[in-house]
């Protein structure tokens, strides 16, 4: 959707859905689930987030738990990564506009760093493929809790995983860490790691897996989140961008993952037979 200034905009297929498509109603919603989020205590710099992404109704304020640590902070550029929810042959993709629009605003897609990672990952059959219309709900739908959150502007560099396999989480995270040590010092880079957890058990089953997930977390074990993932004990949509973000923030210094919210669907319809769960997690730089 290209406009009269030749802004080439994606248009968002879930505003109005999936989250609130009137901005007031939107920002008001944001800040009503940041509001109620416990304060947080931590040390260091945040250089990564874990947040889920189901509609706001299920899991926004499991999201704000997260998201709460970016209030008043700056960055520069903002790289969210998220798994394929479509089928495409390519193992990693990209957004093709120049921008994502949400009622909140646009959101310039970073190409120049794009086409840096991309020239990175090519040479090992991970190139970047640009889509165009996508609608890929579980990258989108952190975009407004960033609006919200961050105090300026930045440049969103998405990339959504086709293929979630431990190899490409490594690679992946490694050219995302010598990217991002080449960058001047004054260039802030957050990573955003998009991921529910269990899907459809009973409230009871799905504790037991979530928990396992969150021990591993915890203990930045991604060898064990593949592990359990393999096993049946243990699930998470986006263990790729969690696997990617996790290591990617250990290449770049001394880290400590804080786990700061875990609930189902289950706190907001009732229903305990069949749940999805979700966790929230800050990643910081320890001083």
């Amino acid at each position: 959707m290209q406009d009269s200034v030749g802004i080439d905009r994606r248009p968002s297929p879930i505003a109005g859905s999936w989250y609130p498509g009137n901005a007031v109603k939107l920002r008001s919603m944001i800040e009503g689930f940041l509001g109620a989020a416990p304060a947080l205590h931590f040390e260091g710099r945040v250089q990564g987030l874990i947040v889920p992404h189901a509609g706001y109704i299920y899991s926004g304020q499991t999201a704000a738990c997260a998201f709460k640590a970016l209030q008043g902070e700056t960055f520069s550029k903002v790289v969210v990564i998220s798994p394929s929810h479509q089928a495409y042959r390519s193992p990693l993709l990209t957004s093709g506009h120049d921008a994502y629009t949400t009622p909140l605003g646009d959101l310039r897609v970073d190409q120049e760093s794009l086409a840096f990672l991309n020239n990175e990952l090519a040479p090992l059959g991970l190139g970047l493929t640009a889509v165009r219309g996508d609608r890929e709900h579980s990258l989108e739908i952190e975009l407004p809790f960033l609006q919200v959150s961050l105090r300026e502007a930045f440049a969103l560099v998405p990339i959504m995983m086709v293929d979630q396999r431990r190899v490409v989480a490594e690679a992946l995270a490694q050219t995302l860490a010598a990217w991002i040590k080449r960058l001047p010092p004054s260039e802030k880079v957050l990573l955003v790691a998009s991921s529910d957890q269990s899907h459809f058990y009973s409230l009871r089953q799905a504790e037991k897996m979530d928990g396992a997930v969150i021990k591993a977390l915890e203990a930045q074990d991604v060898e064990l989140l593949y592990r359990l993932d393999a096993e049946g004990k243990g699930e998470a949509c986006g263990l790729g961008p969690m696997a990617a973000v996790i290591l990617t923030c250990q290449a770049l210094g001394n880290i400590k993952l804080q786990v700061v919210d875990h609930r189902t669907s289950a706190a907001a319809t009732g229903d305990e037979s069949s749940v999805v769960g979700y966790t929230s997690a800050i990643l910081t730089l320890k001083p």
